[in-house]
């Protein structure tokens, strides 16, 4: 019995053969630059290294550390969750509502459409746009439109205030999530046939809510799943746009994240331990929501 079924791993594995040289070259690069990455940095993590000394065991320090010692990282984190919490479910949902209203135009509109939605993730500096939108002085657009209409009488320090910054870059943020997501729900939705619509409305289905639950969603789950995954990781390393728009540090570190303090310790301070630790943490809350977020789209449609 054994040997029948080691005959039969050996013809699976000459069968699929071409399969596995194929993806030999994708697979070494995800080893080489991802896996043994993050291997690297749970390693790392336990050590005091400064890229010129040799590493220094020492133990769980930079997590104790980290949880209760650095109140910069708490507030970096807290700023991450409310980046998470918000841009996060918001891009997704805004990036499946648009790509299922465009998806009702012809083929001619919906391209254009699209296109426009999709402008934002081409041009990787869009948010430069928002810059001198909300500059300090009277030659922002946003300060210029507010003084010639009389609701301010001298111009808003937009970006050096606590009070505004975290309100403007996820306002920006939502603007820039119209990306890779927004594009795979519509070639969800594209691939649904229409006979799945027809079968509907032969066992019962009386409105497009009812379509959207029952058909639409459940039909593209793994898109949903991918847009989710996207959206996650966009909403927890989001960290060039705050520093483009309020600097590093930010007034009161008000729109500071995990990604931006990691690197301000490993690339500025070399305290590439701790950089790692805070690296390990972020990786595990990623996890963590993946998985969250993988079992509340299972549900759909149930």
């Amino acid at each position: 019995m054994k040997n029948i079924t080691l005959g039969g791993k050996k013809e699976r594995f000459r069968d699929n053969l071409q399969c596995y040289i194929m993806l030999a070259p994708f697979a070494l690069l995800f080893l080489i630059f991802l896996v043994l990455p993050i291997i690297a940095s749970f390693v790392l993590s336990f050590f005091e290294f400064d890229m010129v000394s040799t590493p220094r065991f020492t133990g769980f320090s930079h997590y104790f550390r980290m949880l209760f010692d650095d109140e910069v990282f708490l507030t970096t984190a807290k700023n991450t969750l409310i980046f998470a919490v918000i841009t996060g479910p918001a891009g997704f949902l805004l990036s499946f509502v648009l790509a299922w209203f465009l998806n009702e135009f012809r083929p001619f509109t919906r391209t254009v459409l699209s296109f426009m939605f999709y402008c934002p993730a081409l041009v990787g500096n869009a948010y430069y746009i928002w810059q001198v939108a909300f500059s300090n002085d009277s030659y922002g657009y946003i300060n210029s439109l507010l003084l010639s209409m009389g609701f301010i009488t001298e111009p808003l320090n937009w970006l050096r205030d606590a009070a505004y910054t975290m309100p403007i870059v996820i306002m920006v943020q939502l603007w820039m999530s119209m990306g890779v997501s927004f594009l795979a729900n519509i070639s969800g939705l594209q691939n649904i046939g229409q006979d799945m619509y027809e079968a509907g409305a032969i066992d019962g289905i009386r409105n497009r809510w009812q379509e959207l639950w029952y058909i639409t969603l459940p039909s593209m789950r793994h898109m949903l799943l991918f847009s989710a995954v996207i959206q996650i990781s966009s909403a927890f390393s989001v960290s060039q746009l705050p520093i483009a728009l309020a600097g590093y540090p930010s007034v009161s570190n008000s729109v500071d994240t995990i990604v931006s303090y990691l690197s301000d310790a490993g690339t500025v301070r070399y305290e590439m331990g701790y950089a790692s630790a805070i690296s390990v943490v972020l990786f595990l809350i990623m996890i963590v929501t993946r998985i969250v977020v993988g079992k509340l789209i299972n549900k759909v449609g149930d």
